[in-house]
């Protein structure tokens, strides 16, 4: 077990420079209605920690990771999809996408994650979340 993570909450590691990815950490804040997420950018020390513990290579994965201590891991689409689910109501909606095989989901993932930079933009450092939003990121 990694010091300094909560064993009772999902991680999501997120790349903290996309505007993408900070766009869809700001949703997920306002639809974890169940306080089960909390967050760390790929970048940052824990997020590296995370990623070494879990063997992930980080050149290897750029992508978003849902991590539940103790439990699994996913990657790229399987993540964002067991994300939506966490939040229930018509979300819910979204599990169709399951029926399709990871390697096609993944591929559209892919094309998107390979554009992030172009068609949304990067920042020149990670978000700073605000006093309130704080106890949300490791």
């Amino acid at each position: 077990m990694i010091k300094g993570i909560p064993a009772d909450k999902k991680i999501i590691l997120f790349d903290g420079v996309c505007n993408l990815c900070n766009y869809s950490v700001l949703k997920v804040l306002k639809y974890d209605k169940k306080e089960q997420f909390v967050f760390a950018s790929l970048q940052s020390d824990i997020g590296k920690k995370i990623m070494t513990y879990l063997q992930i290579n980080p050149k290897k994965i750029d992508s978003i990771i849902l991590y539940e201590p103790t439990i699994t891991y996913d990657i790229k689409s399987s993540a964002a999809l067991k994300i939506m689910n966490g939040f229930g109501g018509l979300w819910k909606m979204t599990q169709i996408f399951w029926l399709f095989p990871r390697a096609i989901r993944d591929f559209f993932y892919d094309i998107i994650a390979k554009h992030r930079y172009k068609w949304f933009g990067k920042r020149e450092s990670c978000m700073l979340p605000t006093e309130k939003l704080k106890s949300k990121f490791l």
